[in-house]
């Protein structure tokens, strides 16, 4: 790998990492406003990367996907634990609890997507390195939404899908559990690239020309 790729892959992995934090620390603060302190007692409730970084998760398939040159990037972080029985409504707050996650990274893009365009009235341009940046945690978060949102366990989505489920689903979505991430690997691809897509053409649209996905091409370079 050149020197270029690499400080290229630095820059999506902390991007990543970034994101993962808040997406934690999302979880966890969701968490202790619905009554239950176990993850703010465990240190979770923070930005602090050790708190929340998983081996494989954080570490092994971010830096895999870096190096395979993979179109996308996805990754996990250890997950917010919570006692169930210390929450205000046992049924309905972890549906809150798990949509804190993929909210959080809806905040980042709705952020990162309103500063980005006011730089574009101010004058920056798509090879500007704070452009690569924001254009990169954008598209990261977009990737993190939606890959949390599959409604397999362990990630977020699952918890909603649940929340819906009469009690022989509710068994069928448990029992799949130890397969969840394999599952979600396999079917993160076609997801993705539905969901990613059409996020990244509505942004698009906000810009003049086609400024976003330039930016996007340049981060990528």
């Amino acid at each position: 790998m050149t020197i270029h790729l690499i400080a290229q892959g630095l820059l999506w992995y902390c991007c990543l990492l970034f994101s993962l934090c808040v997406h934690e620390a999302a979880h966890a603060a969701m968490a202790f406003r619905c009554g239950d302190p176990s993850a703010k007692f465990l240190g979770r409730m923070t930005l602090n990367p050790l708190a929340h970084i998983d081996p494989i998760g954080t570490v092994a398939l971010p830096v895999l996907m870096i190096f395979w040159r993979f179109p996308y990037l996805v990754g996990w972080a250890k997950p917010v634990p919570f006692n169930p029985r210390n929450l205000k409504d046992m049924r309905r707050d972890p549906v809150f609890i798990a949509l804190a996650g993929p909210g959080s990274n809806l905040s980042i893009i709705v952020l990162f997507t309103i500063i980005l365009r006011v730089g574009v009235e101010l004058g920056l341009t798509p090879e500007l390195a704070l452009t690569r940046v924001l254009a990169s945690l954008i598209m990261i978060n977009m990737v993190l939404m939606a890959f949390n949102m599959i409604p397999v366990p362990p990630l977020d989505g699952h918890h909603v899908l649940y929340f819906f489920l009469p009690p022989g689903g509710k068994r069928v979505l448990e029992q799949i559990g130890p397969f969840g991430i394999v599952i979600a690997i396999l079917v993160a691809r076609p997801w993705l690239s539905l969901v990613v897509v059409k996020l990244v053409t509505g942004i698009n649209a906000l810009f003049p020309g086609n400024f976003f996905l330039e930016a996007l091409r340049m981060a990528a370079r």
